[in-house]
């Protein structure tokens, strides 16, 4: 076989090119034409990548969180007017039922009439802490304080009904 011209004067002159190295800068170049870039550049940083992760983190689980809180937010306004819809319907029928008890003018029972007060006070202890510290459960218990209202009423009206009726009732002579 043949050998090339410069494999001669490479074998006939071996001697000449062995103490001569090549420098860091140009073994560097060969590295990176050969395996690739050897330089870390910025963005294949696994340092910074992992920072932008814990940042990016973050900032979603604070907006997430402020997010939440408006939305908590307008509920509560839905709710207060909701509630304060249902307060009103609520105070209409009590209202409604007191006037109807009160325009029969029959014998009304004393234990009614102060299972009433009571409730009314509930109720009046009950608007106060909800204008100190607005919550579902003292809406809660406003709602149940005024279904409970006006259950007593329709007991005492459905007693004043059944007493027209009987023979021999105040109403009936």
């Amino acid at each position: 076989m043949k050998e090339n011209s410069l494999e001669k004067f490479t074998r006939r002159h071996r001697e000449h090119f062995d103490y001569r190295s090549p420098s860091e800068k140009v073994w560097k170049r060969i590295s990176n034409t050969l395996f690739g870039r050897d330089t870390v550049s910025l963005w294949n940083s696994v340092s910074i990548w992992r920072a932008a992760a814990v940042i990016l983190l973050t900032l979603s689980t604070y907006l997430f969180f402020t997010n939440q809180r408006a939305v908590v937010h307008s509920k509560q306004f839905t709710s207060l007017q909701d509630f304060e819809d249902v307060e009103s319907y609520y105070a209409a029928q009590i209202s409604e039922k007191a006037t109807l008890i009160s325009n029969e003018g029959l014998f009304v029972d004393n234990s009614f009439t102060q299972d009433l007060q009571k409730l009314e006070a509930m109720y009046t202890v009950l608007t106060e802490e909800m204008k100190r510290h607005p919550s579902e459960t003292v809406k809660d218990a406003l709602v149940l304080t005024m279904l409970v209202r006006i259950d007593l009423l329709n007991q005492q009206i459905q007693k004043l009904e059944e007493s027209k009726k009987s023979p021999g009732s105040p109403s009936s002579i």
